[in-house]
């Protein structure tokens, strides 16, 4: 169990964790659905029954997974090498996307051994549907991954939201028994025991410059 938090605390230091995952530790079936009942308290556009959450902790199929994984994320990782990206002209922000890309790499060759996979996914499909609708889905699976995250936190677990293996999502659906055209993934949560409780808050423009009043 991670240190006691408060509400602050819990929101502005649940980090995308990558390299802090601890490989070497399981994570019991209890914590998992512990997490799962609160994420299922979480607001929805009307489509909180739909929302369910695949956990994968069997490790063949993690290792299939993370092998559609790492194929999916080939040409990310080519295209996004900082050598390769222009200066931001701030350097601290550029030593923090620098960190960022060495984590990313480090999850990616790593995910086989991170001991739960878990997927949130939604009944119903956003294929060809207009943004209300759209929004609708995505507004009832994104904010319940949220507070898995959130959960997890709090029960000394760590994990970040990646969506890479979306592009080969009917196959992942293939691999997990996942009935493709009724039930769409929205991404994919590696999740394992925090190495240490202590997260900072992260790198980000000053409210002046991302709040807009009245107009944009």
């Amino acid at each position: 169990m991670a240190a006691t938090l408060t509400p602050d605390e819990l929101l502005t230091t649940t980090r995308a964790v990558r390299k802090r995952l601890d490989l070497t530790k399981s994570v019991d079936r209890k914590t998992i659905e512990e997490c799962i009942s609160i994420a299922s308290q979480a607001p929805n556009a009307g489509n909180a029954q739909s929302v369910h959450f695949l956990v994968v902790t069997d490790p063949e199929r993690r290792a299939s997974l993370a092998a559609l994984y790492r194929r999916c994320s080939a040409g990310y990782f080519a295209s996004r090498k900082p050598s390769m990206l222009p200066s931001s002209g701030d350097p601290v922000r550029d030593a923090a996307m620098e960190r960022k890309f060495e984590s990313e790499l480090y999850l990616n060759e790593h995910l086989h051994e991170v001991p739960v996979h878990v997927i949130p996914c939604i009944i119903g499909r956003t294929d060809g549907l207009g943004i209300p609708a759209q929004a609708a889905l995505w507004g009832s699976v994104y904010p319940a991954a949220w507070s898995f995250m959130l959960a997890g936190r709090v029960r000394g677990l760590a994990m970040t939201f990646t969506t890479i293996h979306l592009r080969a999502e009917e196959e992942a659906a293939g691999l997990l028994g996942i009935p493709f055209k009724e039930v769409m993934q929205a991404g994919l949560l590696p999740v394992a025991h925090a190495k240490g409780t202590r997260f900072r808050r992260g790198l980000r423009r000053p409210v002046s410059e991302l709040a807009h009043w009245e107009r944009w």
